[in-house]
């Protein structure tokens, strides 16, 4: 069923959840435990449960001795290409008692704006979630360029849940919900709910990180949360550390409220985006 509130949640038919960079690499690696703890709850619920992972990248960078996010292109897809390999290593050894297959899906924009290479990768994702594997999608950041790719993961996130008729959509944050303002400043003050077609107007969402190795902010979850509910998906913005108890349905986070009427996203399109830096 398409989830209208948080409260849908648990009994959503398929769900995609996105996760970043600083929540499962580095000094937080260990975090994809309860990630996937929460996610094979979940789809032992006999929910279809999609997981977009960032974190190449940043899980590459030791492996190259690199002590920050390299700026170089070639440099950033060497380490996306060391990093996918650990990463989907260490998601599916979290996996392995739960008795659940991952499967890696590594897409580029171009697979989203060709009409054969979109049917194609949703075709692909449809037989593995029939087969009760949990796709682990990432950008293809060994191939990917500045100028072609998604601009990030919150938005490769929202195209894959309209790619695949999500139910809902859980973008993973650093915080436990979204504020009027960056939550650091004086009289910010928390978003429970966003309405649909709320324009937000007054709201500051920073769309700098914090951090070192993701690229994304609240100001790009805020934009891959109206694309997919556009599309008639409700989206939960909340705490990685938060994902069982989002998946749960609990009251928290910030919920977009999805479009009573959507109409069918576009089967081709651009959905490329200019960015300094890879998303990994």
């Amino acid at each position: 069923m398409s989830a209208r509130e948080r409260s849908d949640l648990p009994f959503a038919r398929r769900v995609v959840v996105k996760v970043g960079s600083s929540s499962i690499s580095g000094d937080n690696a260990h975090k994809i435990k309860p990630i996937v703890d929460a996610l094979a709850a979940a789809h032992g619920r006999g929910t279809e449960v999609v997981l977009v992972s960032s974190g190449a990248i940043a899980t590459g960078m030791p492996y190259l001795l690199l002590d920050e996010r390299p700026s170089d292109l070639a440099t950033q897809q060497a380490a996306a290409a060391v990093g996918q390999n650990v990463l989907i290593y260490r998601y599916q050894e979290a996996l392995r008692p739960f008795r659940i297959m991952a499967g890696q899906v590594l897409l580029t924009a171009g697979d989203l704006e060709n009409a054969t290479h979109r049917s194609n990768a949703r075709r692909a994702m449809e037989r593995l979630l029939g087969l009760r594997i949990l796709p682990i999608v990432n950008e293809n950041d060994t191939v990917a360029t500045h100028e072609i790719r998604f601009g990030d993961n919150d938005r490769l996130a929202a195209l894959v849940a309209q790619l695949i008729g999500a139910d809902a959509l859980v973008l993973l944050s650093d915080i436990e919900c979204l504020y009027t303002r960056p939550p650091d400043e004086p009289g910010a003050r928390p978003i429970p709910h966003v309405i649909y077609g709320d324009d937000l107007h007054g709201f500051e969402f920073g769309s700098v990180v914090v951090n070192s190795v993701g690229t994304g902010g609240a100001a790009t979850k805020v934009s891959a949360a109206r694309l997919a509910a556009a599309s008639g998906i409700g989206v939960l913005v909340t705490s990685a550390d938060l994902v069982g108890e989002a998946l749960s349905g609990d009251e928290i986070g910030t919920w977009f409220q999805p479009n009573p009427e959507p109409t069918a996203p576009a089967a081709t399109g651009p959905v490329r985006t200019a960015v300094d830096t890879l998303g990994g």
